[in-house]
This record gives structure tokens, sequence and C-alpha cells, in this order.
């Protein structure tokens, strides 16, 4: 295994070095992720710009919490989970969504479940999703722009969840209470 290098602000490269500082300022620390993501200020950056986009997308709290923890429990991310458990908690987001989540459990409506269902669905089929699995996310009032804004939420993840399989990167203090281990193959 290699070790990755979780930079400070003294030896992060110097193009990463303002959005460490970003990041210290925004969360009061810098995130063992965005320590790791500095090696490559590219990509540190594009995570914290798709970040924000996602943010602003047409998803209220709880369906982006559901949009993000589907991909980061598909994706056994041994990080994300945690550090998006105590997110939702910040964004007031009830527990038992987020328990669903983590379990593998039915979400608590069905308008839920279905993102969750669709954006499973984008993971497991990279894109080529049937006409019926469209059709049912629309049924359950989702639009086309919701969609696309589930490949914009991927595409973030990917970058998280990726870099955290390839470091190994420890969990941050804040979020060891929150630490998950994936229990099924696919409960939900």
């Amino acid at each position: 295994m290699t070790d990755f290098t979780q930079h400070t602000l003294d030896s992060a490269p110097a193009d990463s070095q303002p959005l460490l500082t970003k990041a210290q300022q925004s969360f009061g620390m810098i995130p063992g992720l965005f320590a790791v993501m500095a090696e490559a200020p590219g990509l540190l950056e594009g995570y914290q710009k798709l970040h924000e986009l996602v943010l602003a997308s047409s998803f209220d709290e709880e369906e982006t919490t559901v949009l993000w923890q589907s991909i980061n429990v598909e994706h056994d991310c041994h990080y994300c989970v945690p550090a998006h458990t105590g997110i939702a908690k910040a964004m007031k987001v009830d527990d038992a969504i987020t328990n669903a989540l983590r379990d593998e459990t039915p979400l608590p409506t069905e308008r839920l479940e279905a993102l969750r269902t669709f954006t499973l669905a984008i993971v497991r089929e990279r894109g080529f999703v049937s006409g019926e699995t469209v059709q049912a996310f629309f049924a359950a009032g989702f639009t086309q722009r919701h969609a696309l804004e589930v490949i914009l939420g991927l595409s973030q993840k990917v970058m998280s969840n990726y870099t955290n399989h390839l470091a190994h990167t420890p969990v941050d203090a804040p979020f060891k209470q929150f630490a998950w281990t994936k229990q099924s193959a696919g409960a939900a």
C-alpha cells in the first residue's frame, strides 16, 4: 500500500494552498479528503466547485443527502458515509433518512426512494438506464434537470470516493462517531 500525503497549508503545492485555506475557513479544519486531494490542485479545485454546484442544484437538503449517500454507500466509501452523516445532521436532515441510506433499508417516502433507485441505476448502469427507469423517476415528480443533476452529484462523489479508496483517507475526528461499514450487497 502506498501512503498518500495529507498536506498542510505549509506542505501543499502552491496552487492548493488557497483552496486549503478556503476549506479551513469553511470547516474550521482541513478535511483529510482535501489534504489528500491537495497533491493534485485541479482535483481539489474541481471537487470544491462541484460541491458548490451540487448545493446550488434543484435538490433540497433531503434529496441532496439521498443523492450523495446513495452513491457513497454503493461505492462503499469508508470516509464519505461518516462525513455525509455529519453533514446531513448539520443540514437538519431527519435521522430516519440517514439511517435508511446507511443501512440500505427503505426510505420514508416514495419520492426519496425513487431518487435513490434512479441514482443507483445511473451508477450501476453507467448512465445506460432504461426508458422505464427514467419514466419512473419522472413519475415520482422529478424532472430532466434532476436527472442531469444526478450526474453532477455522481461526478463529485466519484472524485471523493475514488480518492478515499486509493489513499485510504482516515476519517476526520468530528465524523468518527459516525463510522460505517457496508452491511449488505445492496438491499435497496
